[in-house]
């Protein structure tokens, strides 16, 4: 019987172009999040962080601005009678700061902020200390009246100018500030989008893998599980052909041959006694009928090992017993032989494969192991014939590739009778062969009443 196998196309090349697409996405997705992070980080340290140091310094200017207030209110007031230039030395302190202040506001200002705002401030402070010292000027003339006139006219009026300008600033740089947290917000709320598709992309793309490898997986083991049938039906057709073979070529020499060669034994009996007694050809005739006999020995040898008859005509116990000893002289190994259980009858076909197990086992033992010694036990438990065939030489691991063939044999005629093989290494070292199969137990004879 022939098996056709169909050969589907290989999965690597699936495989290979959903690992790179995989590999591609993760590329991709990673560096538009290296991207995120980085607008992240400009927002952060160039808008927030510089916008929040832009706003302590303009509270700073607003400080210094409300100082100023202060000292032109008290400037004014009529019931102390300070001259202005009292205050010369407060106003050029609150200068210094100013100045230092707006340098480094100057320099923390936002980007977006129009250049026409970040200069009207230090031009307004620029245009209030003009009028700071035309004022203080007046006072070192001894002109007190028209100083504070210019006082409550002039400074004042810029003082709260530029307070409002300030304020304004202050109220930009919020608005700034909730803008960019806005924004922050809507990119990390983007990110946390594209990480839902790209989970969901991944995990699309990770179950259609799996299907697409359990899909070539279930094909190649079909496969291979016809192949496997196809290979256990061609091994038993082997099998089976070898024994048959064999089976016929014992016959032939038991019969054909061992039939010619007592024949020929005869004859010469026959020639010898009609030989004088004296003849030197009585001798010969005698030599030649030893010859034939042994020659017959030999064949009859021979074709018990081919096909053991003794197996067909009185089972396999007694065939366990012919042919463990002749494996001394055979093999040159001693054997040690025990059996155990009560004996049930056994079916030729599995008998016959038994038997070849043990010969293989024997075999390999004399072959490979280097061991002189073995023990042979046969057991017949419930239901089930064990074989066991133990040395304590070299071991399996050393000898495997060089009995691949016969550890082949062996497997496939545990399987052809349903039954287990198994190679262990004893206590001892050296090789224990394993072999059970399943028997049938003998039905019990039912007797009907009256049966005869």
């Amino acid at each position: 019987m022939t098996h056709g196998v169909a050969h589907g196309r290989s999965p690597t090349p699936g495989l290979l172009f959903g690992l790179i697409l995989t590999l591609a996405a993760v590329v991709a997705y990673s560096h538009y999040i290296d991207r995120q992070i980085a607008s992240l980080r400009v927002l952060q340290s160039d808008l927030v962080d510089r916008n929040r140091k832009d706003s302590l310094q303009l509270l700073r200017i607003q400080n210094n601005l409300n100082q100023l207030g202060l000292a032109m209110r008290d400037m004014l007031d009529q019931d102390r009678a300070y001259p202005l230039l009292a205050w010369s030395k407060q106003f050029e302190r609150i200068r210094g700061d100013l100045d230092d202040a707006l340098a480094r506001q100057a320099e923390l200002a936002v980007a977006s902020r129009a250049p026409a705002d970040r200069d009207r401030l230090s031009d307004s402070l620029t245009q209030f200390w003009g009028a700071v010292d035309r004022t203080f000027a007046l006072a070192t003339d001894g002109r007190e009246d028209a100083a504070r006139a210019q006082v409550s006219l002039s400074l004042q009026a810029r003082q709260a100018a530029l307070s409002t300008a300030v304020a304004r600033l202050l109220i930009e740089n919020n608005e700034a500030e909730e803008q960019t947290a806005q924004r922050v917000q809507a990119i990390y709320d983007q990110v946390q989008r594209q990480v839902y598709w790209f989970f969901t992309a991944t995990l699309v793309a990770i179950a259609a893998t799996g299907l697409y490898v359990i899909r070539a997986n279930r094909r190649l083991f079909a496969e291979l599980a016809v192949l496997s049938d196809g290979r256990r039906e061609l091994a038993q057709q082997l099998i089976a052909t070898r024994e048959s073979t064999l089976r016929h070529l014992s016959r032939e020499l038991h019969d054909e041959t061992g039939q010619i060669l007592t024949a020929i034994g005869s004859m010469l009996g026959r020639a010898e006694k009609q030989t004088p007694a004296g003849s030197p050809l009585r001798a010969d005739l005698r030599e030649i009928g030893e010859m034939a006999q042994s020659t017959l020995n030999d064949v009859r040898s021979l074709s018990q090992t081919l096909h053991p008859s003794i197996l067909d005509e009185l089972g396999l116990e007694s065939t366990f017993d012919w042919y463990l000893g002749t494996v001394e002289k055979q093999l040159g190994l001693v054997v040690s032989y025990e059996r155990t259980g009560v004996a049930v009858p056994v079916d030729a076909t599995v008998g016959i494969h038994v038997y070849r197990v043990l010969q293989e086992a024997l075999s390999n033992v004399a072959r490979h192991s280097g061991a002189d010694r073995v023990w042979v036990r046969l057991r017949y438990l419930t239901g089930v014939l064990e074989l066991e065939v133990e040395d304590h030489g070299s071991g399996l691991g050393e000898r495997t590739t060089r009995r691949g063939l016969g550890l082949v044999a062996i497997r496939e005629r545990a399987e052809l009778v349903g039954g287990t093989i198994e190679f262990v290494r004893p206590d001892e070292g050296g090789t224990l062969v394993r072999l059970r199969v399943p028997l049938e137990e003998p039905e019990a004879q039912d007797h009907a009443p009256g049966a005869l």
